[in-house]
């Protein structure tokens, strides 16, 4: 990552925002993953614009270092749980209501190529959300390959079913991001230590993509999904938000990335 994407990405979500400048003040949000990569620039982000959050993953450590860093319970908490276990998302979905309240934001992200993880994100962020008659709730998809449709067609389909009951559905399709789960498909071989390793994957994802001289960084997928989180995106459903430097409209098919 350059010295000045880093540096971009490192400013989103580190300190709590003016009141007058928070754009989720009052809020509730559950992050599933955050307690690393997208997810925790996530969690971090939310919290700066005012939103109380709770985080679901399998990194205790982690999770617990990220709401400890966000003043613990009164603003943050974590649970030990698996996006793709049905009790554990019911159970973080429950304790978000529980601590906070309400549940006004749910985010969740693909596990590998498991899409029964985003069906039950959808399925108990509404059994919270119908009766407060409004939420909103965000995917995160992929550019690339039959998951990221998959993630598209459901998003559309719960958005058709949830509207009438003024919650919004929507995913956001970002192109290439350096986390620690994108590091790992980088042959250890072709690269020396973490920093080498950022520097063979930005290469490799900016030789293949369409808009040249930006390095996209978690922190501006975070801000994308701010976005959809807020009262600014409030009739705005049903929508794939394209991070991806028109990437997409230039290649039809992934075949580039077999």
């Amino acid at each position: 990552m350059s010295s000045t994407a880093g540096t971009r990405d490192a400013a989103a979500g580190d300190q709590l925002l003016h009141p007058a400048a928070r754009r989720l003040e009052g809020k509730v949000a559950l992050i599933t993953g955050g307690a690393s990569g997208i997810g925790k620039r996530i969690t971090r982000l939310f919290w700066s614009h005012g939103a109380k959050v709770c985080v679901l993953d399998i990194q205790d450590d982690r999770g617990q270092r990220v709401c400890q860093s966000l003043g613990g319970g009164a603003s943050a908490c974590f649970l030990h749980g698996d996006v793709t276990k049905e009790d554990d998302v019911a159970r973080a979905v429950d304790l978000a209501v529980e601590r906070y309240g309400k549940l006004d934001i749910m985010f969740k992200r693909v596990v590998d190529v498991n899409l029964f993880g985003v069906f039950l994100g959808i399925k108990h962020a509404a059994r919270v959300m119908i009766p407060q008659a409004g939420g909103s709730i965000i995917s995160l998809a992929s550019v690339a390959g039959v998951i990221g449709h998959a993630v598209v067609g459901m998003t559309r389909s719960a958005a058709a079913e949830l509207g009438k009951h003024g919650i919004r559905v929507n995913c956001i399709s970002p192109y290439g991001v350096v986390t620690e789960l994108a590091m790992g498909v980088i042959d250890p071989a072709a690269r020396d230590g973490i920093e080498d390793g950022e520097r063979v994957f930005n290469d490799f994802m900016g030789s293949r993509a369409n808009l040249k001289g930006v390095t996209l960084t978690a922190g501006e997928v975070a801000a994308a999904t701010l976005f959809l989180a807020g009262d600014d995106s409030r009739y705005v459903s049903g929508l794939n938000l394209l991070v991806d430097g028109g990437f997409t409209c230039v290649n039809h098919s992934m075949g580039m990335f077999r």
